[in-house]
């Protein structure tokens, strides 16, 4: 357990950080289950709007350091190239 009360301060920041960041990594996740779940379907108009919010999503957690900026960018070139894939 912290001992110093800068070690306490910092264990109660890294918490407060961890719960923040959790629910970042749940948003980014559900929006690629969505988008997934729509390119499922079959149908290519939704599921092109689905990307450009998952892709909004993706960039979002990349610029607050939660995923690498080379993930999220393979992220979306993986997920847009479903996206093309559909007839």
């Amino acid at each position: 357990m912290a001992n110093s009360a800068q070690s306490r301060k910092r264990a109660r920041q890294g918490e407060k950080r961890r719960q923040h960041n959790a629910g970042y990594r749940s948003m980014f996740r559900t929006f690629v289950k969505n988008l997934l779940a729509t390119i499922e379907s079959g149908d290519k108009a939704k599921a092109q709007e689905a990307y450009i919010e998952a892709a909004s999503v993706i960039d979002k957690t990349a610029n607050k350091g939660l995923i690498h900026k080379n993930k999220a960018a393979n992220q979306k070139a993986r997920l847009n190239a479903r996206v093309k894939a559909m007839s």
